[in-house]
């Protein structure tokens, strides 16, 4: 899965920023660096270093399709791509650049600053066997893109947007083609660098485009001297039989007045900017509704109510049972006050909610903060995998809040397990998403493909999480099991209430879904963007909108769940803790049954490899997503009943 094209995102500037903070305006963000990081800058005559990432699958302007989920490495022997002398070294990466399939190595191409070439060999003519052409001929179908680094920068190509009439990079550029129903294979580049002079004899690379070509007769002449071909003889790639291939290129230099600061901002291309707009009115036009609603009617009922019960315990107090008050202040006595004796009494497995609550807390802390620092600009884009970086350290920072949370809830529950407790909370959902993720790198690892994980990464991420991570969590566990517990308002019964029958929408699985649906409509529009930038390789940067989605998802998260919980209280079902966790998480059914739409719509994978990695990844977000909301709608009930049972007397 390609991630790290969503994870490597460019920041705010100092005035976008501002903008955003006092308007809450998601407009695009563009990069910025921080004071006193120093901007590469070469001399005439300096070589700048051109880099190359792992294949990756794409689509076609006309095709839009993706046919695979698995990346290759640049290097791998199949592809028979020229090496530099002495072998390709790789380059130093981010924990997060690595996780998430990034394999930058060095490479035989030589770009001099302002020197222009034409028409270089990269190498020696390459042969590719019969199992080769095969595999080769296999990823063109499948719209495999190159990837190159050059100075910070991806390689693009140059494309057009009807809808804006806009020229955008788009990054990446392609394996080959398909001439004639048959896959003609890339030879030759075509390199044009842009750079901006920042001084006297001082250059910056402010721009990378590759035009790819495929010529049949080119020819190596020795020495890096080479003979292009023409490109209107595209070099097949046969069904059977063995190929002959000469790598060429050429590199052009063009000055640009772009300056280095901006120079992500022609990477950074807003598809369909009228939906991404017309989402987020949506979804504030549904979250002020539904805050609307809810305050309308738990505000005046809630008044109403609590004026009742306390004027009702009033007359009882006064022992005016004669004059008939006492037996209509017992026959009023109905509703979500009934079962105050009952609406905290502890549920069933408090250990397992008190986990999945902790591990929720540290999700939406982790998620939160990712969100804000990627708003305010702290992340360079030219670091890849940066973004993932944070998220993990994050995550293992705010372990301590995850054991904190969850120890505090459980002590809430009189729970008695504390030894369970406290090794649970960071183990348990951790250990699950790291096992799901090892058994998918299986696949990845017998496939061959650059996307899976080296053991030796796995080892660090096991370092990380019980040398840190763990120890945090238990810190705060310990903690908050030393703090007196949270008092319940009220007393509870030592003999549980019966609960009537519920129909309709108080049922359990309707009232999920209703729960569920609202908090997905509010992301929808904005999950799809993510979606293609994880799958279709597109850059992800609109993170004012992602800042806003967020609130506008909690909000309404809170307020729906509040709301059903309340006519659940009213229908004298206290049993609201696994209600509102499961009722406000199902909204990741949601999530799951639409990336199964977006699977039928958008992608067409030719492999059942793909097919598994795809709901893996798929199913493992779903349930993070569940623990997240489901932790949301839970606390903003426990909220809300400690409140309302604190506004009435009870005997």
């Amino acid at each position: 899965m390609r991630l790290n094209d969503l994870f490597s995102a460019p920041s705010a500037s100092a005035s976008s920023l501002l903008t955003t903070l006092l308007l809450l305006t998601p407009a695009p963000t563009s990069a910025f660096y921080l004071p006193g990081t120093a901007f590469p800058t070469y001399k005439h005559g300096d070589q700048v270093p051109l880099f190359v990432n792992h294949l990756t699958p794409a689509d076609r302007d006309h095709d839009t399709q993706v046919r695979s989920a698995l990346a290759f490495d640049y290097y791998h022997p199949a592809f028979h791509f020229c090496k530099p002398d002495g072998g390709p070294q790789n380059v130093r990466e981010s924990l997060g650049s690595i996780l998430f399939g990034d394999r930058i190595q060095t490479s035989p191409y030589v770009l001099k600053m302002g020197v222009n070439e034409t028409c270089k060999a990269a190498c020696k003519s390459q042969e590719l066997g019969l199992r080769d052409v095969k595999f080769v001929g296999k990823r063109i179908y499948q719209n495999f893109n190159l990837n190159w680094d050059v100075d910070g920068l991806p390689a693009a190509q140059l494309k057009f947007d009807q809808d804006t009439n806009s020229e955008f990079f788009s990054p990446g550029f392609a394996l080959g083609e398909i001439r004639d129903e048959k896959p003609a294979l890339n030879n030759h580049y075509d390199i044009v660098v842009e750079y901006h002079q920042a001084g006297p004899d001082a250059f910056r690379v402010v721009g990378v485009l590759v035009q790819p070509s495929s010529r049949a007769d080119s020819k190596y002449l020795g020495e890096g001297k080479a003979e292009c071909g023409d490109e209107n003889k595209p070099l097949y790639v046969p069904e059977k039989g063995k190929l002959e291939v000469t790598y060429t290129y050429s590199v052009i230099w063009v000055p640009s007045s772009t300056t280095f600061a901006t120079r992500f901002d022609k990477y950074l291309h807003v598809y369909d900017p009228k939906i991404h707009w017309f989402s987020l009115i949506n979804a504030a036009v549904i979250v002020t509704f539904l805050i609307s609603m809810v305050s309308t009617i738990l505000i005046r009922t809630l008044k109403k109510d609590i004026a009742r019960y306390n004027r009702l315990d009033q007359v009882n107090l006064d022992d005016l049972s004669g004059t008939g008050i006492a037996d209509e202040g017992v026959q009023e006595d109905s509703g979500w006050k009934l079962v105050h004796g009952d609406v905290f009494r502890p549920p069933k497995n408090p250990l397992l909610l008190s986990v999945l609550l902790g591990n929720g807390a540290q999700l939406f802390m982790m998620t939160g903060f990712t969100i804000a620092i990627a708003l305010l600009g702290f992340l360079s884009p030219s670091s890849r995998g940066s973004l993932a970086t944070v998220m993990i350290v994050l995550y293992t920072l705010f372990g301590f809040i995850g054991g904190y949370v969850s120890s505090r809830v459980y002590k809430f529950f009189h729970g008695d397990a504390w030894k369970q407790n406290f090794a649970y909370t960071p183990v348990a959902l951790p250990g699950l998403v790291f096992a799901t993720f090892f058994l998918l790198n299986l696949f990845l690892w017998a496939k061959q493909s650059s996307g899976a994980v080296p053991f030796t990464t796995m080892l660090v991420m096991l370092l990380i999480w019980f040398v840190i991570s763990v120890p945090l969590s238990i810190t705060g566990s310990w903690v908050a099991f030393k703090r007196p517990s949270v008092d319940a308002p009220v007393h509870t019964n030592q003999i549980p209430r019966q609960i009537p029958p519920a129909g309709g929408y108080l049922r359990p699985i309707p009232c999920a879904l209703l729960v569920g649906a609202l908090p997905f409509g509010a992301i929808f529009v904005e999950l799809y963007f993510i979606m293609n930038s994880i799958w279709h390789g597109k850059v992800y940067y609109m993170f004012g909108f992602l800042f806003v989605c967020y609130g506008l998802m909690i909000m309404t998260c809170a307020s729906v769940t509040v709301l059903m919980m309340y006519f659940l209280l009213c229908a004298e079902n206290y049993h609201w803790q696994w209600r509102s966790f499961l009722s406000a998480g199902c909204a990741a059914i949601y999530v799951f049954a639409y990336a199964m739409i977006y699977w039928i719509r958008s992608l067409s994978f030719a492999s059942w490899t793909s097919g598994v990695l795809y709901l893996g990844y798929s199913a493992l977000i779903s349930v993070l997503f569940f623990v997240l909301t489901g932790t949301i709608g839970f606390f903003a009930t426990w909220l809300f009943t400690l409140r309302i049972y604190r506004s009435i007397k009870v005997d």
